[in-house]
Formats: C-alpha cells, structure tokens, sequence
C-alpha cells in the first residue's frame, strides 16, 4: 500500500492547497459581510464556486485511489489509512492538515452565515417598515385631513 500513498500525496497537496484557498476566501467573504461590501461579496462567489468545484474533483480522485488499493472510500476510511503504519508521513501530516482547515472553513462558514442572517433579517425589517408605509394609501382623507400615522419604526444605518 505504500505506492497508494506516493500519487495519493500528490493529490492531497493539491487539495490541501485549494482548502487553504477556500479559507482565505472565507476570511475576504467575512471582512465584506462586516463591511457591506455587496459588490466584494459579488465578486467572490464565482472564484468560491470554482474552487468548491476542485475539491469536489480532488476529494472524488482520493476515493478512486483509495477504492483501488482496497481502502474503505469514505473520510473515515481515509483517516484509518493516513493515521496507521503504512500511510507516508508526509500524506498523514497532509491529511490531518487538511482536517484542521476544513474545521476551520466550517467554523468561518457559520460565522459568516450568521452576518448574512442578520442582514437578511435588517433588510426585511426595512421592507416590512416601507411595505407599512406605503399600505397606509393616501396622505389625505376625503375630509382633506392628513392620515398619515406619527411614530412607526426606525431605520438605523449601519
């Protein structure tokens, strides 16, 4: 099994270096979520999906290599391989490397989910406070009088 670890430390080192990839996109997606930066944010999905895209294609290569040489296909398997006696000590480092980032990227991931929530939920409340306003049909009565509600909601920037 030692000839799966020599093209299978190859194809770790690339996908190491994509997940690495994906976490300073990550890190970029959250600096603009902090800052509204709706355009940043634009700009960043198209590379995010295509480095999404080469993992995928790295992670489905391990699995092939793993199913060839008779090691379970799965994460777990892949862990019990890298983590015994006959996995290199470079492709185990590169593995548990791995591991840690993709913690990390998922760690990002929830943070940067919970930024979007809330301006999800700050956009709405605005929308619910114009979509009230503007229900509430004509300024004037017919006896000529204002109609027009004191109080409501305010809208807070930033």
């Amino acid at each position: 099994m030692q000839s799966l670890g020599i093209g299978l430390g190859e194809s770790l080192a690339e996908e190491y270096k994509a997940a690495q990839s994906l976490l300073d996109l990550l890190r970029q997606e959250q600096a603009f979520l902090i800052a509204a930066d709706v355009d940043g944010l634009a700009r960043l999905t198209e590379e995010k999906a295509g480095i999404a895209a080469r993992m995928s294609a790295l992670s489905s290569q391990r699995h092939r290599a793993l199913a060839e040489a008779g090691v379970e296909a799965t994460e777990p398997g892949m862990h019990a391989w890298a983590n015994g006696t006959d996995a290199p000590a470079d492709v185990r480092e590169t593995w548990n490397g791995l591991l840690m980032l993709a913690q990390s990227a998922k760690e990002l991931n929830r943070v940067n989910g919970m930024l979007i929530n809330q301006h999800m939920a700050r956009n709405q409340n605005a929308l619910n406070v114009l979509h009230a306003a503007a229900q509430g049909g004509n300024f004037y009565g017919p006896d000529g009088q204002s109609t027009t509600k004191l109080g409501g909601r305010r809208l807070a920037a930033g």
